[in-house]
């Protein structure tokens, strides 16, 4: 696990710039809330506002990153005013939250800007259960919550907008269709009950720390599809607890609430944060586990019993969306994986089609921006096949063949750059045999969708095997024309592969219902 966070590659150190970037907006969000003359629950919720202002927008354009945020305050200080008003009626503060929970997640149907969105409103109704916010204290937080978007945005599209030279981002794949078939609309049902449990049981386990049982439940849906999906994140979100809270003991507990050296802790927790959220959920909720102590330790709170008692809150809220996900109208792991895999094909197909273009000389052919889609596609499937390849799955032979998917595609993605490259050389522009070689890379993605659409053999997979094992010899040629046709064979290869994992034995499916 420690490989895989500091050893996973940073392209132009991305990673990097996004946690850094959160330290300076989130530090500066605090001091502005801190001249203002704001409480220290005022600078909580600021940078807390602050910290989703820079985390949770991710439009594929800066405009549209701009206009996203902007609109945060008008779906949280509603909210916010709703969680103050009802702090001293139990039960219609329940109902609101669960209220909230649904619409957040049924908000991802509109795309990043309703995932975002839906995201602020949650975490503000949460926000002000952890700080017991009440209609008195209203004005402030509010206030807090405004001049703290407006800093992190400062920081974020004037002081280090480097999303400019960022390709944009994939959009994303169209799952289900109306009503209960569209997958977002099964995860609000599901989150909503989930969460449902999660409070009931979390207020039998602490009435003043029911919120932590409802906000793992939320956290364990976001960016999850599917059942499996669910589960597994589940699991990590449980694990990262319990190593956060084993590092909190050693490290919180002892500062005793200790300003300069907790509000380091602070900033490391957040570059912490930002930087392994892309590559480990495990080691993210390891880090948001520590900035959690790490503030209730600066509100003077913090003990190790209410260590533990995060621990069993957890546990619920992870309970809950694991039962949701398993009785509530699933989402099967293989309709969510088939689409993704379709989905990483098409790139291939789209990425081959323009660099046969481009060979060919026709003007303004580029594949180059395709594959900043692809590497995206890639990741959604890893994500997607993760229940499958999880060491607790117990069924090997889809495992492997999981596995050899992921290992082929990876190939795919690693001979598309290096063609994508070679098509960019002037002395490759014209070569009619690596167009022909495109062109029959197309066909061999044109049979490999058949036979992921529909999960069995059909007949097809021979024929794709067939079709792109047919390969003219590389002969020598000059540098640029021998490794293009060295990259083509090589995707040739891949895809001819592919088509034995996809093609699923007795027509089940590759991941399993």
């Amino acid at each position: 696990m420690l490989k895989r966070v500091f050893v996973a590659p940073d392209a132009g150190r991305t990673r990097l710039r996004f946690a850094a970037r959160a330290v300076v907006g989130i530090g500066l969000a605090v001091a502005v809330c801190g001249l203002a003359g704001h409480s220290l629950p005022g600078a909580v919720t600021g940078g807390l506002a602050a910290l989703l202002a820079l985390f949770t927008v991710t439009d594929p354009t800066v405009r549209g990153q701009f206009v996203t945020t902007a609109l945060l305050p008008v779906a949280g200080l509603p909210v916010l005013a709703v969680a103050a008003g009802l702090h001293d009626h139990p039960a219609a503060r329940g109902l609101a939250f669960l209220a909230v929970v649904g619409a957040g997640v049924y908000a991802r149907r509109w795309g990043p800007r309703g995932h975002s969105l839906g995201v602020f409103a949650f975490m503000t109704f949460f926000v002000a259960q952890f700080l017991h916010t009440t209609t008195g204290q209203l004005p402030e937080v509010s206030a807090a919550v405004l001049l703290s978007v407006l800093t992190a945005a400062v920081v974020r599209f004037g002081v280090w907008c480097y999303e400019r030279r960022l390709p944009a981002a994939a959009a994303p794949v169209a799952l289900g269709g109306a009503g209960l078939d569209r997958v977002t609309t099964r995860q609000a049902v599901q989150a909503t009950a989930g969460a449902g449990f999660a409070l009931v049981v979390g207020q039998l386990v602490s009435g003043d720390r029911w919120y932590w049982a409802v906000g793992a439940t939320w956290w364990v849906f976001v960016n999850t599809a599917s059942r499996g999906e669910t589960l597994v994140r589940g699991f990590r979100r449980v694990l990262g607890t319990v190593l956060g809270i084993g590092l909190a003991a050693l490290v919180v507990v002892p500062l005793h609430g200790a300003v300069l050296p907790t509000t380091v802790l602070v900033a490391v927790c957040v570059f912490g944060i930002f930087y392994t959220a892309a590559v480990s959920y495990t080691w993210m909720m390891l880090w948001v586990t520590l900035l959690a102590a790490a503030l209730y330790g600066l509100l003077g709170v913090l003990v190790p019993g209410l260590l533990a008692l995060r621990l069993g809150e957890t546990a619920v809220g992870a309970l809950g969306a694991w039962l949701a996900v398993l009785f509530v109208l699933p989402v099967t792991t293989h309709a969510v994986t088939d689409a993704w895999i379709q989905r990483a094909l098409r790139c291939v197909h789209v990425c081959t089609a323009e660099a046969a273009a481009r060979l060919a000389g026709t003007a303004g052919a580029d594949p180059a921006p395709r594959v900043a889609e692809l590497e995206q596609s890639l990741g959604r499937v890893r994500l997607s096949v993760a229940p499958l390849v999880h060491p607790l799955n117990p069924m090997r032979g889809r495992k492997r063949r999981a596995r050899q998917v992921l290992a082929l595609l990876d190939d795919c993605a690693r001979e598309i750059r290096g063609l994508v490259a070679v098509a960019a050389d002037p002395e490759a522009s014209h070569d009619e045999r690596l167009a022909e070689a495109c062109f029959r890379v197309e066909s061999a993605v044109e049979a490999l969708l058949d036979i992921a659409g529909v999960g069995d053999n059909g007949g097809r997979g021979d024929a794709a095997a067939d079709t792109v094992l047919r390969v003219a010899p590389v002969h020598p040629r000059p540098t640029a024309e021998e490794a293009a046709l060295t990259h083509v064979h090589a995707l040739e290869q891949a895809l001819a592969e592919l088509a034995t994992p996809l093609r699923a034995p007795s027509g089940s499916p590759l991941v399993g219902a």
